[in-house]
Parts: structure tokens; sequence; C-alpha cells
């Protein structure tokens, strides 16, 4: 089974303003309107079956909403494996994560950069505490920010992984975003995942193969960061810029499938 483990959707109400907010911040034009359907048909013309959706509350006041959509969008579409989300500063993560669970909610989200904490933050560690195993924890990492200034690098992730080894963790953009000599030095000789959202548009053929190599097929799990980018766009530049052998790209493609079905 094909999964792209990295996608947003957002209810219509607010799709239009995420999507300039996206492009104001990453200075990258969306492919995708954010809607459900549209990341749908993308998926079946990929051949991809199915994708985890992602959402990270900014404030406390978007967990419990952001969830519902979550809950909701589990319903409705078989296609679709949706992610939760936590805020540190929430006064009911227990609860939450608790409802989560009962959903069958297989993960959470965490966007240190967009919803204000460092990834060492004491606030994060009391909501992994209570995490434990029960839930895979997707992170992104990384920005235009020097590793040390940014609320995410791939050296916080290592130092997390260490201080909380249950959880299954996902480094997003190939492990940290614009952070790609510093994932290899941090993350490569650990268990962490790492996806391939946002990152091929960014990095050379060259420093892409050093990943690649430095993780194996095994760790690397495919997403598209839709609506950013295209699924099946994204497969082609795997396909184009890497010399996989057809068991290293069903790897990459299904690899999810353990940590999800």
């Amino acid at each position: 089974m094909f999964i792209d483990v990295h996608t947003h959707v957002f209810h219509p109400k607010i799709a239009d303003k995420v999507l300039a907010q996206l492009e104001g911040h990453y200075s990258i034009t969306p492919v995708g309107t954010g809607l459900v359907d549209d990341l749908l048909d993308r998926l079946k013309a990929a051949n991809v079956d199915k994708a985890v959706v992602l959402s990270a509350a900014t404030d406390p006041s978007q967990v419990i909403p952001a969830n519902n959509w979550a809950i909701q969008m589990k319903k409705e579409h078989d296609a679709l494996i949706p992610f939760g989300t936590i805020h540190p500063d929430f006064d009911r993560v227990e609860f939450e994560l608790d409802r989560l669970e009962r959903n069958n909610i297989k993960g959470l989200k965490f966007h240190p950069d967009f919803q204000g904490y460092r990834m060492d933050d004491p606030k994060l560690f009391d909501v992994m505490e209570m995490i434990e195993d029960r839930f895979i924890c997707l992170f992104h990492v990384g920005d235009i920010l020097p590793p040390a200034e940014n609320p995410s690098c791939p050296q916080k992730l290592a130092a997390l992984r260490k201080m909380f080894p249950k959880p299954a963790i996902i480094a997003a953009h190939m492990g940290g975003y614009r952070h790609w000599d510093h994932v290899i030095e941090h993350l490569a000789n650990t268990d962490v995942f790492v996806d391939t959202s946002s990152a091929m548009d960014f990095v050379s053929d060259e420093k892409l193969n050093t990943l690649f190599q430095a993780f194996g097929t095994e760790r690397i799990l495919f997403g598209s960061d839709y609506p950013l980018f295209d699924a099946g766009t994204e497969i082609d530049q795997l396909k184009a810029r890497l010399s996989l052998s057809s068991v290293e790209f069903e790897n990459v493609m299904s690899n999810a499938t353990h940590l999800l079905i």
C-alpha cells in the first residue's frame, strides 16, 4: 500500500486564508486548493492509496476544533488517515489524548515554529510524558534560521528522542527543512524516520542522494506536503533524481504501512 504521510487539508471556510498564509511564509505558490476532494483526486492520479492529513493548533483554543475536524475526516474518508494536534499550553492534554485514542487517531503533528514553542521547552516534555507510545509523533523540523536559534532543529529532535524513546517519531522535510547538513550529523544514527515533504525542490541531487544513503530507504517515508506540492510530481522527482531499485522505491512509498495500518 502506497501512503503519502504528509498532507494538509482545510475546512472550506478557511482554506483560502490558510493557503495565503502558507504562500506568504514559504514563498511557494500552492498547487492545490487545500480541499479534501482535490487531495483525493491527486492521490488517485498518482496511484497513492492513502494519505496522512496533518494539522497543528497554533493556539490552545484551536486544539478541540482541529481534532473534531480530524475525527470527522476519519469517519468520512477511508483514504485519509488524520493525525490530531496538541498544544503545550492546552489545559486538558490528557483528556484530549484519551479522546483521540478512543476515536482511533493514530498520530499527532507538532509544529514548534508555528505553534510558538521550542523543541527543548519543558512544556513539550510534559506532553511527551503523557503520550508515551500511544501515538506516532510527526514533527516539523527546520526553517531559515540557524539551528540553534530556530524553535525546531535536528539536534533538538535528537535530544528529544533520547529523552522519549517510546513513540515512533517522524521528522518532516527529510529531517529538517534547510538544516540538511545537521540532519545527517544528528539524526542519521537514530531510529527517527524522515519524510520527503518539502525537500526535493530545495536540495541538490548530490545532497538528496547523500540523505537517502544516510537513512536508507527503510527509514524514509514518502510525503508530498500537499497542497504546496502534488504527490504525482513528487513521485516523478524521486524516480528521476535517485537511482532507486524497484524494491527501494516501494520501500519509500509503503514504509508507513507498517506504522499506520
